[in-house]
């Protein structure tokens, strides 16, 4: 067993014990958040979305109250137009 070799190790490690830690400096501060105006108004609009209705009552009620009367009529023609375009609208996906 080499004697020296573990005692010129043991040296360089024992040459640079570390010292007391102290306080963080003042210069490290604290960390801050800044939101871009961009930011805040995204967060405005999707506020503004989560707090509005997913149905739109101006349309759906008199649609319901035609039902519900019995008067409330569909053009087979212009039913079956609106299916051939959406049908060909999700083709050329």
């Amino acid at each position: 067993m080499r004697i020296e070799a573990y005692n010129a190790v043991s040296s360089v490690y024992s040459a640079k014990k570390p010292g007391k830690v102290g306080k963080a400096s003042a210069a490290y501060g604290r960390d801050q958040v800044q939101i871009s105006s961009i930011g805040k108004d995204i967060q405005t609009v999707k506020q503004a979305v989560a707090n509005t209705s997913d149905i739109r009552k101006e349309v759906t009620e008199p649609i319901k109250a035609a039902i519900a009367n019995g008067t409330y009529n569909v053009s087979n023609d212009d039913f079956a137009s609106k299916l051939i375009a959406k049908y060909e609208e999700r083709l050329s996906f």
